[in-house]
Parts: C-alpha cells; sequence; structure tokens
C-alpha cells in the first residue's frame, strides 16, 4: 500500500491491518512455515513504517515507534522481551473495538 492512501485510513483501520498481518504470522508460526511467516511479520512491519510517517498519530507515534520496536525484534529472531504475538494481535484488536465504540456513541 502506498503512503498516500495509507494516511486517508482511520487510525483504528490502520491497525486493523497491521492486526491482520500479525495474525496471519501467528498462523504461519504455528504451522511452522518460517517463510511465511517472516512475510506476515514484514507486511506488518511495512504498514507499521507506514503508519510512523502519519499526522495524525500525532501524540501516539511513540507507541508505533515502540510498536515497530517489538515487532522488529520478533522478525529479526531476536525477541528479547518475550512478548508474544498474539499480545500484539489483541492490542490491535482492543484498539479498533475502542475506536469503533467510540465512533458509534458519537
Amino acid at each position: 500500500m502506498d503512503k498516500q492512501t495509507w494516511c486517508k485510513l482511520e487510525k483504528y483501520q490502520q491497525l486493523g491491518n497491521i492486526g491482520s498481518e500479525i495474525s496471519r504470522a501467528s498462523h504461519w508460526q504455528l504451522l511452522d512455515h518460517k517463510e511465511n511467516f517472516q512475510k506476515s511479520l514484514q507486511r506488518a512491519l511495512n504498514l507499521l513504517f507506514l503508519s510512523l510517517g502519519d499526522k495524525q498519530w500525532g501524540n501516539g507515534l511513540k507507541e508505533i515507534a515502540r510498536f515497530y520496536e517489538v515487532l522488529a525484534s520478533i522478525y529479526a529472531d531476536q525477541n528479547n522481551l518475550n512478548i508474544p504475538l498474539s499480545d500484539l494481535e489483541n492490542f490491535c484488536v482492543k484498539f479498533v473495538i475502542n475506536s469503533k465504540n467510540k465512533h458509534n456513541y458519537n
């Protein structure tokens, strides 16, 4: 996805897409299919990188940068923080749900 199209998405849509790639990575990890696992993580990293350049994140850029750092360490097979992919996926899902709930109440 190009930067211009990505930046038109709302934050919850961006994290939804990132979470989908992390979910795919988890799936491939369970099947021990390293190549597809790596490809899914790479796509998630690419999307996070696009989010880092999106002004709408404003004060949340630190969190996106940290998310990128954690995912990059998993990609490099150096998950020193011992954060499972499921935690990252759950973060994305909860963000999307909270954002959608806020939209429904406004």
